[in-house]
C-alpha cells in the first residue's frame, strides 16, 4: 500500500512540477511520476536533515521540500531527458 501512496504522491508533484515550470516539458507521463517519487524522496531526506520531518499537524515544511525536489528533479530530468532525444522538440 505505501507503494501505491508514493506513485500518486509522485505523480501529483510531477504534475504541479511541470505546472510550475516554464515552457513545455517533453517527458512522458511516466517518466514525469517517477520524478516526482525522486523529488519527494528528496524533499524528505532534507526535512529529516533540518529536522522537520515529523510533526504535529500538517507537515507544510515537508510538503514544500517534497515540491521543492520534484521541481528541481523534473527540472534536471527535462535537460537530461531531452539531451538523450538528440533536442527534438514536438515528437513523440
Amino acid at each position: 500500500m505505501q507503494w501505491l501512496w508514493a506513485i500518486i504522491v509522485g505523480f501529483v508533484l510531477g504534475l504541479i512540477a511541470k505546472a510550475v515550470l516554464p515552457g513545455k516539458q517533453h517527458q512522458p507521463l511516466w517518466l514525469t511520476t517517477l520524478f516526482g517519487m525522486v523529488g519527494a524522496i528528496l524533499g524528505n531526506a532534507v526535512a529529516s536533515w533540518i529536522g522537520v520531518a515529523e510533526t504535529r499537524g500538517i507537515d507544510w515544511t515537508r510538503h514544500l521540500l517534497q515540491l521543492a525536489g520534484a521541481i528541481a528533479v523534473v527540472a534536471l530530468g527535462e535537460m537530461i531527458y531531452m539531451s538523450v532525444r538528440g533536442g527534438k522538440k514536438g515528437t513523440a
